[in-house]
């Protein structure tokens, strides 16, 4: 099966904007449906955003706005990610990742994970959501499911 490589700062419109970050998405295949307004694609999806963030699926889907530019993308079946956030490297997973491009907003959701590199602490919860531009991230319990947060402390003797 051939991979399907597409660069969504072509598709929308976003050549030669000075502060547009250029959206690379690789897949084994792509659909678009002009009226809906979506793009799906299929198989081995990798979506990266600039330099550093990336992510990760074997399904995902593109929502566009009326002027064609991306609003959301929503990745599903193996879902991971990869960002820096404050200086700080992250990865993470779920059942379905939607990134919200807008607002520089990460939701995982279903068996969330979140991991900050450096100092490797770990969060677990039904949902993870990552406020890139803030710099902030809250985790979310469901049910009798806490969220649950694992982390080394320094002992001072």
């Amino acid at each position: 099966m051939k991979k399907f490589f597409l660069s969504l700062a072509v598709l929308t419109g976003l050549v030669g904007s000075l502060n547009a970050e250029q959206i690379e998405i690789t897949a084994d295949s792509f659909e678009a449906d002009e009226n809906k307004l979506i793009g799906k694609l299929d198989g081995n999806v990798v979506i990266k955003n600039g330099s550093f963030d990336k992510l990760t699926s074997n399904h995902a889907r593109v929502l566009f706005d009326e002027k064609k530019q991306a609003k959301k993308y929503i990745a599903s079946g193996n879902a991971k990610f990869w960002v820096k956030l404050k200086g700080k490297d992250y990865d993470g997973s779920g059942a379905e990742l939607t990134y919200e491009p807008t607002g520089q907003i990460y939701t995982l959701s279903g068996n969330a994970y979140l991991h900050e590199v450096e100092t490797d602490k770990k969060l677990y919860g039904a949902k993870i959501v990552v406020n890139k531009a803030k710099g902030i991230y809250s985790v979310y319990g469901q049910g009798k499911e806490p969220v649950k947060f694992i982390f080394e402390t320094e002992v001072k003797k």
